[in-house]
């Protein structure tokens, strides 16, 4: 275990930046490109000079399977092994985030448009059916925080919906309480609470259009695993292998969360024309997202290691303790548009990855 975590640890931060393709209204408009991949790198350049390198980086022509392949995979094989792992969406609204993470309220025409989620999900449950020594529990929770509140997306009654607090148990984990966590059996039924939460989220308090989300939501998926060991001991035992079976039984409990993130536009106000509460869910919105910034930045220096992690400074970073730094694996997949038009935006958001 211990060459398998250090090989873990080694790569707890990863960053990959998506490039969507032109739209055809930018086309038909005449907007340029200024964005432009080096091929066989991972490295893009924007405008004349400006270059970045990030641990993957997928052009316009890369598919959804190709995303998943490279950057989620094994991420979800890692739950398995008792780890956490988190994903985050970043980008400016209409740069993509919402098609690559697949958020339910997206119904993909073809399996071949599936986002991260669907995908992720797929692969939980066939790696469930493989092993049937195993005892798996599978439980769902979707919260959205939107101007630094907790809302339970999966509550739908909104009477008696609880307020909802984040505390840490006596074991140091991050828990929510008052949220609700469902159960689900199969595919399907976590695809249909991903649905329901998403629609809820759209159709909150937050009715700016139907592109753009004003809040930040974390849909999570808990793997539970239970197994005795003498299962274990009984399948390798020779037929004419004389052992007491009782004195062998030990019970096995092992745990891993993967959160799916889609955080809010990170366009500047001025951007959108937001006045008023629109202005203040901006303010919210970009504090919220420079918290984030600096704990992934901190957990990404080796120099800054020993220091300091600031996971209080808001309730996104508080949230998701558990899952960035320690024996937790982060990819942040930031999106960008290649349109000229939106130059300063996709500047701001790879500076941001970048760090």
């Amino acid at each position: 275990m211990e060459g398998k975590e250090k090989t873990m640890q080694e790569v707890n931060v990863r960053v990959a930046v998506r490039v969507r393709p032109m739209l055809p209204k930018e086309k038909v408009g005449g907007d340029d490109m200024c964005l432009k991949i080096i091929p066989t790198t991972k490295q893009l350049i924007l405008g004349k000079d400006r270059g970045f390198t990030f641990d993957e980086v997928l052009s316009p022509k890369s598919t959804q399977e190709e995303v998943y392949k490279l950057c989620v995979e094994n991420l979800v094989k890692s739950i398995f092994e008792g780890y956490n792992a988190t994903v985050f969406a970043y980008g400016q609204t209409g740069s993509g985030k919402t098609y690559t993470i697949g958020g339910g309220n997206i119904s993909p025409v073809t399996e071949d448009e599936d986002g991260i989620i669907p995908r992720a999900v797929r692969q939980m449950f066939d790696t469930l059916s493989i092993d049937k020594s195993v005892t798996y529990t599978v439980k769902v929770s979707y919260i959205e925080i939107y101007k630094e509140e907790l809302r339970d997306l999966l509550e739908l009654n909104s009477d008696n919906k609880p307020d909802l607090h984040v505390r840490e148990d006596d074991k140091g984990n991050t828990v929510i309480i008052g949220a609700r966590e469902v159960e689900c059996e199969s595919l399907d039924e976590v695809m249909s609470l991903l649905e329901t939460g998403s629609a809820a989220r759209h159709t909150g308090a937050t009715n700016m259009n139907e592109h753009s989300s004003r809040s930040h939501s974390i849909f999570t998926i808990t793997i539970g695993q239970t197994w005795t060991e003498n299962d274990v001991l009984a399948s390798k035992r020779k037929p004419d292998d004389d052992c007491d079976d009782v004195e062998n039984e030990m019970n096995h409990n092992m745990f891993g969360k993967f959160h799916f993130v889609d955080l809010a536009g990170s366009e500047r106000a001025h951007k959108t024309g937001n006045v008023g509460d629109r202005f203040k869910e901006s303010v919210h919105i970009n504090s919220g997202l420079l918290a984030l910034g600096n704990v992934i930045s901190a957990l990404g220096d080796p120099k800054k290691k020993s220091t300091h992690i600031p996971y209080r400074e808001s309730k996104i970073t508080r949230l998701l303790k558990d899952s960035l730094g320690g024996n937790a694996q982060t990819l942040m997949i930031c999106c960008v548009s290649p349109s000229a038009a939106n130059f300063d935006e996709s500047l701001n958001a790879l500076k941001y990855a970048n760090r």
